[in-house]
């Protein structure tokens, strides 16, 4: 396929412009460029090049999207009729407020819908995705500590089992990482707790259930021994489709917490954006919110600005018709609906683990929550077939690859999150794919070791990828 800069030829365009009916205005010249290259298509050219493009791409409306701890779940259309509304898509961040009385009461609306799902007090959705939220966060309870006078606290402790978002958002903001074991059952340690708390902890990040899809048992004494220590506890949302509606993390002691709005609510996720990762806090911390709230005075909304807030995390007020998607989502699941939702993401991870466990190495005492993490280390042992391999070969079968080798603390993982999108004779076709590709490992283990062949390309040097993008393009 070729580039659109390699179809480009000299004359050709698809629209003409206007001259202009406003005065010409004449800009310095360090201002302009003059290399700018731009392709000359025709209009069915360039609507040809990117309609074959896009038919290149998978998500999660073309076939099953198992990627864990993503929460990759179909998007209702309803939201994007509603995020269309021309009263939505036509606002401007600049307008006074008096004129947008009705994007200010759904923000308002959603933040306080999200703060009664999380058993937060205040929340803002400033926040453009999750590992931004996850610094923002910290930036709170950083203002919370300094506030107290507390400033010896610079340490975070993050189990092994955490996301590597929470160590690298800890560092960004200032902090020092402290690692914790898990213990046998996949839990935080205890022990190496205690032996790790004290009057230079800021904060603990937890994500629960853990990433192994498993729910903290200990949650309750895990937050007992981080409080009086003096630290505050910080829980990633990005698994919360497992219990929302069900349990709130502000009832099992949590401080702070953020949401993936692209996950748990069902709003357009990956491609690097528009992704929005809401922040809540305890009453105690909501003055350090970044500015502005949006708050509710008689029947009117307006923008409010804190004096002790950590100030702006991104232009004007964040993502905005991500937010209207997820206000719809939530708006039509209901009170009802939301448990339901989080209760059919569970039996479906239950269901799927349970149609593999006997053949693939998986966590057997104990129900597993959202998702759940297969090791194929026996696998690779006896035929030389990896994890890679395996996920790398479903994509010859119309199925996206779950998350490969993480968590870390497993080997050979493939995680598996079905979400509540999947209907049971899906879910079976994939059970019946892994057991096949088990079986081909033994029996032809050079057709998954060259996998995909049905892609443009087969596997790429993903290293190479990686540390040496080529993402410009350079006229010969």
């Amino acid at each position: 396929m070729l580039l659109i800069f390699e179809k480009s030829q000299e004359g050709k365009k698809g629209v003409d412009v206007r001259k202009p009916e406003v005065k010409e205005y004449s800009y310095s010249s360090e201002l302009l460029r003059s290399d700018l290259d731009l392709p000359e298509v025709s209009e069915v050219d360039a609507v040809r090049h990117f309609t074959e493009l896009s038919k290149r791409a998978f998500g999660v409306d073309d076939g099953f999207y198992p990627l864990g701890s993503c929460t990759m779940k179909y998007n209702p259309k309803i939201n994007e009729e509603v995020a269309s509304l021309k009263g939505f898509t036509d606002i401007h961040p600049l307008q006074p407020e008096e004129d947008a009385q009705g994007a200010l009461e759904g923000i308002y609306m959603l933040s306080q819908l999200l703060s009664e799902i999380t058993g937060m007090d205040a929340v803002s959705l400033q926040p453009a995705a999750g590992a931004h939220g996850e610094y923002t966060g910290l930036r709170l309870i950083s203002s919370y500590h300094k506030s107290r006078g507390d400033i010896k606290r610079n340490k975070i402790i993050v189990p092994d089992s955490a996301h590597g978002t929470n160590p690298a958002s800890a560092t960004m903001a200032g902090f020092e990482v402290i690692n914790v074991k898990s213990n046998e059952e996949k839990g935080v340690d205890l022990d190496e707790l205690r032996a790790v708390v004290g009057e230079d902890t800021a904060a603990l990040m937890l994500t629960n259930p853990t990433t192994l899809g498993l729910f903290e048992k200990n949650i309750v004494e895990i937050a007992e021994i981080v409080h009086n220590a003096g630290g505050l506890l910080y829980y990633d949302g990005a698994n919360l489709n497992a219990v929302m509606g069900i349990v709130r993390p502000g009832d099992m002691g949590f401080d702070v917490v953020h949401l993936n709005l692209h996950k748990t609510f069902s709003t357009p996720h990956g491609g690097g954006g528009p992704g929005s990762g809401p922040v809540g806090c305890k009453m105690e911390l909501a003055p350090y919110l970044p500015n502005p709230s949006v708050v509710k005075y008689g029947d009117e909304y307006f923008f409010v600005n804190d004096p002790d807030s950590i100030g702006k995390v991104g232009s004007f007020y964040g993502n905005f018709l991500v937010y209207v998607r997820a206000l719809t989502y939530i708006l039509t699941l209901g009170k009802e609906g939301i448990p339901y939702s989080a209760k059919i993401a569970v039996l479906n991870a239950n269901y799927l683990k349970k149609k593999l466990q006997d053949i693939y190495t998986t966590e057997k005492k104990r129900h597993c929550m959202h998702e759940f993490v297969l090791s194929l280390e026996k696998l690779k042992e006896e035929t030389g077939v990896s994890a890679m391999d395996v996920a790398k070969s479903m994509i010859d079968y119309k199925m996206h690859p779950p998350t490969m080798y993480f968590p870390m603390i497993v080997h050979e993982a493939l995680m598996f999150e079905p979400t509540e999108t999947e209907n049971k004779e899906t879910l079976d076709s994939v059970a019946d794919l892994l057991r096949k590709l088990h079986e081909m490992a033994y029996s032809d283990p050079a057709v998954l070791k060259s996998a995909p062949h049905s892609t443009v390309i087969s596997r790429p040097d993903e290293v190479t990828a990686a540390r040496k993008p080529i993402v410009r393009y350079k006229k010969p």
